[in-house]
């Protein structure tokens, strides 16, 4: 019994000194030493763990998928697995495939950051089924279900190409993307959870290197962007001084079939379902003559070429701009004769923090059922920062002030295309019918006000 006492105060005092060393007042120490001090470090550092993972379409989005992923320099090797999906675990039982990622290691450290040090993987899943729904993970190979990541599940396009399909387009998300932008993404998908991919115009983050801001993309979208597969153009914030962010490569698996090596990923073509997917990189032709001739040369053969009946471009700087004071004139003399020669259906841009859609022929006149109205342009914001905008003919709908993401649904004879609040209001609408080579556009846009900067905010 005296052994028991004994043994008893000695563990309580043992107890009692950890205690007094790891409490100070009333708060208590943290284990993470000095990345305490660091706001939100756990979207800035990796781990073990795999995180910021995200899946992209690939050229063949019926038979292969991109998937990247982030760890810390730890893990030297990253892998996929991936099932088709089951009813119950019985996937587990069965043949799971594994693909072997491709590595990078990385470190960068930008202007108002502390260094971080990290490992990206990067896979191209192919030889997989149409229409089919597959579950993945991403990992290690360590047989702890702690360094792998939980199980996604998705499904591949056809391969027929007849398959009605929706997709959300997204303005520039850039600024306070945690905070704000993230109930935009969050409430599409609640919206719409059976969209097949979304598409970002650009201005993911504010600052190309900003490992804190990249964070807060992903952390934004969360298992969103693991399950719903992302094509993405860069925007001007993708760039410096006319270099990409280092990021932009190592986080995206995105087409390599542009027409240059340097455009490798932000030029490129998907075809999926009936349409041509484009992305030009308009900061790249800004920036650079050999980027603004080949893209332009490329751009004439893609849609030369091109046999799907719907063709939608998006890139970053609008054809027309909607900002006051703006005006990308070299970019439209350049693209709209291309534009117009094959008969582009959707052009999808972002930069100038409204929203403006239209078409060329409008005029001001806001016909309800337009014959011939060709080429349909918009220009959309998704995240917080807002310009004023400036009324102009080409306009059907424009607004201020107000987040929106796209939802766009392509059959075979139409689109229908509407642009939402994240409160699920209704803004903007469209279908555009086109049958035997001819297209009609039937606006729908709702009765309700146009929402403007000064309703909102008052000048001192």
């Amino acid at each position: 019994m005296k052994n028991f006492v004994f043994l008893f105060f000695a563990l309580l005092a043992q107890l009692t000194i950890h205690s007094q060393e790891h409490d100070h007042g009333m708060g208590v120490h943290s284990h993470y030493g000095q990345t305490d001090t660091i706001l939100d470090h756990k979207l800035l550092f990796p781990s073990r763990t795999p995180d910021r993972i995200i899946t992209n379409l690939s050229v063949d989005p019926s038979s292969s998928f991109g998937v990247n992923w982030r760890t810390n320099q730890e893990i030297s090797k990253g892998l996929v697995e991936i099932a088709k999906a089951t009813d119950g675990p019985e996937f587990l039982l069965g043949d799971i495939k594994t693909i072997t990622a491709n590595t990078q290691i990385f470190e960068n450290q930008n202007r108002r950051e502390p260094l971080v040090k990290a490992n990206f993987h990067s896979a191209l899943v192919t030889g997989l089924e149409p229409e089919t729904v597959y579950i993945y993970r991403v990992g290690s190979g360590d047989q702890e279900n702690g360094y792998w990541s939980e199980w996604f599940q998705f499904s591949t396009a056809s391969a027929k190409g007849d398959r009605p399909f929706s997709f959300i387009y997204f303005g520039d998300a850039q600024n306070n993307v945690k905070s704000l932008w993230s109930r935009v993404i969050r409430n599409s998908y609640k919206q719409y959870p059976n969209v097949d991919f979304m598409l970002h115009a650009g201005d993911l983050i504010n600052d190309r290197d900003a490992n804190m801001e990249w964070g807060e993309w992903f952390y934004a979208g969360g298992f969103i962007h693991a399950t719903v597969p992302s094509i993405m153009t860069p925007g001007n914030h993708e760039y410096r001084d006319g270099e990409l962010s280092s990021l932009w490569r190592p986080q995206f698996t995105l087409p390599e079939n542009g027409p240059t090596e340097a455009l490798k990923e932000t030029c490129y073509a998907v075809e999926y379902e009936n349409m041509k997917l484009i992305s030009i990189d308009a900061e790249g032709f800004d920036e650079h003559e050999e980027a603004r001739l080949s893209q332009v040369k490329w751009l004439d053969s893609v849609l030369k070429n091109n046999k799907k009946k719907w063709t939608a471009i998006t890139m970053h700087y609008p054809i027309f701009s909607t900002a006051k004071g703006r005006d990308n004139k070299e970019l439209r003399e350049a693209l709209k004769p291309l534009i117009d020669k094959y008969g582009v259906d959707l052009v999808l841009q972002g930069h100038d923090h409204t929203y403006a859609r239209g078409y060329e022929k409008n005029e001001g006149q806001g016909l309800t059922v337009v014959k011939d109205a060709g080429t349909v342009y918009a220009v959309s914001v998704s995240g917080p920062k807002m310009y004023e905008s400036q009324d102009q003919g080409w306009m059907v709908r424009r607004g201020e002030f107000t987040q929106l993401f796209q939802i766009i649904s392509v059959s075979q004879d139409t689109i229908t295309y509407g642009a939402y609040t994240p409160m699920g209001s209704l803004y903007d609408a469209f279908d555009l019918i086109k049958k035997d080579g001819k297209k009609t556009l039937i606006n729908k846009v709702p009765d309700s006000n146009i929402r403007l900067r000064k309703d909102f905010v008052k000048e001192k």
